[in-house]
């Protein structure tokens, strides 16, 4: 009787003819440089638009309402649009690759963005809230971004590749807000609803993004990326005698997953739950509207001007230590703020060293979170980070105002503890169960195989 052969599985994306053609590490290291520099290019046009409609998204669904109650649901639905895309663009990447992934959330966020208009003209709060739910669709992308950056990246440079992506959104986040005016001005000569001109920017620059990916990122960094592995898990097979066509697939180190999804998510939170209360206490004692935006700008700054900063350490230093330097951080501004909450500077200090904190862990976390899944799972594990992220934001944004009505500015701050104290609780435990992450081996070439620190 003759065996049953095993049959062959189908070819992946990786495999796809398209990105076939062999690269060596010279190849793979101009790629990366190319898709890094795509990727920053695209977060500063993400950023011009988001940062305008964002700001005025508030405003518009109060004018369009008649209800200043139902202002917040701007950054509710926007933070709802990033939450609920995040797994369909990692399954669309997985399947299809980054770039057609991050052009088609780019193609919606510009949508959404025309949407809004459409409901200023027609005064229909459900249509702007649904267009608003659609521009948070391009958050999803910012997201997704910073891990395409390391699907190509050395290991012992993927800390810095992606924080530089990271890095790229303070330009359009610090210029954004300024184009408001310019786009009132805009909508107003081409006869536009009042507040809906700043969307016209946001339909050209995801517009422009969306060409962008799929212009310059070929080939796909994902699919090649993916080849690459398999290519190393074959060799690894043949080393060890093992049937080469059917290698043995790498697995995810649990460990290290479970530590960066509660680094990343617990730290989101943090930050959230801090800054969206700070205009609010700051206008309750008296600071004026200058004081609170120069807090607001101060804090983005420290969320991502120096971000590389931080991925550099987290490939020298360790991701590890990356994180307990961000949680450290984060524990002295949750101290400052709590302790100083009468005191404007000392609230100001306390959200630059937010930011900061926010800044080192999340890099670290992400870095972390690719180093420990192995290639083939990788999108879909990242889209769950970001699904959580994005989900604990709205969680801690939303339990934020109970807290300070109940607790105030310092209860908030104090009870913000408890999270930073679950990050370093979660690191500690697995340092002392011994179960060290594991490194797995990247979608590299064997010349470019350095292993990160931990």
């Amino acid at each position: 009787m003759t065996a049953a052969r095993t049959p062959r599985r189908p070819p992946t994306p990786a495999e796809a003819p398209d990105d076939a053609r062999e690269l060596g590490p010279d190849e793979v290291a101009r790629l990366q440089r190319r898709t890094r520099g795509t990727l920053m290019a695209g977060q500063v046009l993400a950023g011009l638009g988001m940062g305008s409609t964002l700001s005025i998204g508030a405003i518009l669904v109060a004018e369009v309402s008649g209800s200043p109650a139902l202002s917040g649901l701007a950054a509710t639905m926007a933070t709802l649009g990033a939450a609920l895309a995040a797994i369909p663009l990692a399954r669309l990447a997985a399947r299809v690759g980054r770039a057609r992934a991050l052009a088609t959330g780019a193609a919606l966020a510009a949508t959404g963005a025309a949407v809004c208009i459409v409901a200023g003209g027609l005064v229909s709060t459900p249509l702007l809230l649904a267009g608003i739910l659609l521009i948070g669709v391009g958050t999803a992308v910012n997201l997704q971004s910073r891990f395409a950056a390391a699907d190509l990246a050395a290991p012992a440079t993927r800390g810095r590749d992606l924080s530089l992506v990271v890095w790229a959104t303070t330009v359009g986040a610090v210029s954004g807000p300024n184009l408001i005016g310019p786009g009132e001005s805009l909508g107003a000569a081409l006869g536009l609803p009042e507040l809906t001109g700043p969307f016209l920017f946001t339909i050209a620059a995801q517009g422009l993004a969306a060409a962008l990916y799929l212009v310059a990122l070929r080939p796909d960094p994902l699919r090649v990326a993916r080849r690459l592995a398999l290519e190393q898990e074959r060799r690894d097979a043949a080393a060890r005698g093992a049937d080469a066509e059917q290698p043995a697939a790498a697995v995810d180190d649990r460990a290290g997953i479970r530590l960066a999804l509660i680094a990343i998510a617990l730290s989101h939170a943090t930050m959230v739950s801090v800054m969206a209360m700070t205009p609010v206490h700051l206008t309750d004692h008296g600071a004026t509207l200058t004081i609170v935006g120069l807090t607001i700008s101060l804090h983005i700054a420290g969320m991502y001007a120096l971000s590389p900063v931080f991925g550099i350490l987290s490939d020298r230093l360790g991701r590890w230590g990356t994180i307990l330097l961000g949680q450290g951080m984060l524990v002295a501004s949750l101290l400052m703020t709590g302790l100083g909450a009468e005191s404007e500077g000392w609230v100001v200090a306390g959200l630059i060293a937010l930011g900061l904190g926010w800044s080192a862990s999340t890099v670290a976390g992400s870095a972390l979170l690719t180093d420990s899944t192995a290639p083939a799972r990788r999108t879909i594990v990242q889209g769950r980070s970001d699904l959580l992220m994005s989900g604990s934001g709205a969680v801690g944004g939303a339990l934020a105002g109970v807290v300070l009505a109940m607790a105030g500015y310092s209860g908030l701050s104090f009870a913000a503890l408890a999270l930073t104290a679950v990050v370093v609780g979660a690191l500690l435990l697995t340092r002392t169960a011994g179960r060290a992450p594991r490194r797995l081996p990247a979608a590299q070439p064997a010349a470019d195989q350095r292993a990160p620190r931990r």
